[in-house]
Order: structure tokens, then sequence, then C-alpha cells
């Protein structure tokens, strides 16, 4: 049986990687949109979405993924992009405030017998960061890369003072993959077929959107919407 997590063998440029994190910073970033899922600030901007716009921090099936135009500006982030020899969806930067939490909860679709495989790689954490998966902590250090099964339960604490941020990858499974995850020893079996956010789960997120009501939640739940409306033609 696989484990519920998986370090893979890269390391990366701490200083780097906070340089073009502090790029980013001066831009607007977007509340997560599943509110239920945390208490605090967890807050996100996009590298890679499916309308092209940083703002649009949703990860969903059946779009066509492009660069923003923040993607642009970082430099070092698109070296570790193009190191990565898959194809790419959503690529966030996700941000968990000091004495903030998210939630225990699963992620439809996201394990790599999906077809599918979600990276994390820190670039600030902290003592305090307490990050489990299926009940075991995931100990992630600054510059590291980790694959994890969030399909299980999973949740994170920062009881530190300082903010945690991560870069995550959202990638799709192939022959590439396959040897790196087997040369650490993951057991491969046949990818399923994914669509990574179900029907269902896709309407949840549009009512949260909604509920926002400012400009970009908006026009987010729009392109949910279309989404859906082309998974059906």
């Amino acid at each position: 049986m696989n484990p519920a997590s998986l370090q893979l063998p890269f390391k990366f440029d701490q200083a780097r990687l906070r340089h073009d994190l502090q790029i980013c910073e001066n831009e607007l970033w977007m509340p997560h949109y599943n509110s239920a899922q945390y208490e605090g600030t967890w807050n996100s901007i996009s590298l890679r979405s499916a309308s092209g716009q940083n703002q649009d921090i949703t990860s969903f099936a059946n779009a066509s993924y492009q660069d923003t135009p923040l993607l642009n500006k970082c430099k070092y982030f698109q070296e570790i992009l193009n190191l990565l020899e898959c194809d790419k969806e959503a690529v966030r930067l996700l941000r968990l405030a000091p004495k903030s939490e998210i939630k225990e909860h699963t992620d439809n679709e996201t394990s790599y017998e999906e077809g599918f495989f979600r990276l994390h790689i820190p670039i600030l954490t902290n003592e305090a960061v307490i990050f489990k998966v299926n009940g075991e902590i995931i100990p992630m250090k600054h510059g590291e890369c980790w694959y994890a099964n969030f399909q299980l339960p999973h949740s994170v604490v920062n009881g530190g003072d300082e903010a945690r941020a991560h870069l995550v990858i959202d990638c799709l499974r192939n022959e590439w993959s396959d040897l790196l995850f087997a040369q650490e020893g993951y057991i491969l079996s046949p990818a399923k077929s994914s669509t990574h956010m179900e029907p269902e789960m896709t309407r949840k997120v549009i009512a949260e959107l909604r509920l926002k009501s400012d400009l970009h939640s908006l026009n987010l739940a729009d392109q949910l919407e279309k989404s859906l409306q082309n998974t059906k033609s």
C-alpha cells in the first residue's frame, strides 16, 4: 500500500523562491472560495489558471489552463515548472496566515491513481505548522517538494507567528512522472479517468462564490457555470 505522502527528489533554492514570492506579494490575493473549510485567513493567487487571470484561483476539470501575467514576472517559478516534464493545470500560491487553520477535508480525485497529482513546495513555513494527511504529520521544509494523496482526509494548522506560503502545482500523470514516483518506491497502478471536480462540488463552489458578491468572485462563479454547461453539452 502506498503512503499518504511522498517526498520527491527536488530541492529548490529558498532565496530564489522568496524573491519570486515577494514579486507576487504586490498583487491582489483572493480569499479561498470555500470559506467553510478554514478559520482565519487563507488566500491565494494564480500563476496558471483557466482564464489566464491572476485572481482566478479555482481548479476544475475540462478547462484549458494558461499562464497568468504574474508567472511571466517570476523567473524561478518558471524554471521549476519547466523542470516538471508533464502537463500542468492550476498553479497557485497558497498562503495561510498565522493562527489560522484549514479544517480536515478531502479533495475529490486528487490521488496519483486518478491520473492527477498535486505538488507542494514550501516557501515560508515554521515549526508550528502542522500539516496532516490521513492522520500523519507531513514534515515539509523550505524548498522541498512533496506529493500527497489529498483524496485522503487532510488539514493544516499554522500555530506560528509568521505566514505559511506554498507553491502548489497541479500535474497530470505521464510516463515521466511514473518513472519519478517508481524511483522513490511508489507502487504504480493503472490510472483511472479523472474529472477532478464533480458537478455537485462545482455547484457548491459556485454558491460560495455568489455569497461573496465581489466582482472577482462573481466572475469566477460565471466561469464555473460555463464549464458545467460545456460538460453537459
